[in-house]
């Protein structure tokens, strides 16, 4: 059976359309714009740097960002809060613990999006961060730390993420079980590959995976 279930952060428990849009206003260019090589970046398996060196060749990330905390220090810039969160998240996560699950939230974040994630008071019983951690998915010992933060055996533990590359294949090759959300670009785009069929569960919302966790008994 399913003793933890483990999140993922962006597209899946937060919508990073804001995120998204701040950047192409950064940029310069139109939402649209950046939303629509974002899009052919994610079909191509390619990052969102990439879609930025499109954009600007030359981009320097971190560069920018100093510049950006620089311009805006007041701001959300590239990070997130609790009006980002997708709508299913409060009532989904308050379903899997009434159904007595363990929640853990662990993504390839940067540091502050620890405090971003707590200050949200959701129903989790721990928050945790690459940076944090020192390791990024799809790296092994991601996994092994997911496991160890479960604190129970790797096939009881249930991975939800929006990718295949990142979050279930990876999952699946390290012991745990892997659910594959799909929302998204990566998400709708990766629920349509063959691949997809490694993954245990795929759901529309956490509302859905919710009502499907217990298929997994």
């Amino acid at each position: 059976m399913i003793r933890a279930v483990v999140f993922d952060v962006g597209e899946t428990l937060i919508d990073e359309t804001r995120i998204w849009s701040r950047w192409a206003d950064r940029l310069g260019v139109t939402r649209f714009t950046l939303m629509g090589v974002l899009g052919a970046m994610a079909a191509a398996d390619k990052g969102y740097e990439e879609a930025f060196e499109l954009i600007r060749p030359g981009f320097d990330l971190e560069a920018e960002l100093e510049a950006w905390r620089r311009d805006d220090p007041g701001g959300l810039r590239e990070n997130f809060d609790a009006a980002d969160l997708y709508p299913d998240v409060r009532p989904g996560l308050a379903a899997l613990r009434a159904a007595g699950h363990r929640l853990i939230i662990a993504g390839n974040q940067p540091a502050q999006a620890y405090d971003a994630l707590a200050a949200m008071d959701l129903p989790v019983d721990s928050i945790h961060t690459s940076e944090g951690w020192g390791v990024e998915k799809p790296d092994p010992e991601f996994f092994a730390k997911v496991a160890a933060a479960a604190g129970c055996d790797r096939a009881e533990i249930l991975y939800v993420g929006d990718r295949l590359d990142r979050d279930v294949l990876p999952a699946k090759e390290c012991g745990l079980r892997a659910a594959l959300l799909r929302r998204g670009p990566w998400g709708h785009l990766h629920a349509a590959r063959p691949e997809a069929a490694a993954a245990d569960l795929v759901a529309d919302s956490l509302l859905e995976l919710a009502r499907r966790v217990p298929e997994l008994a």
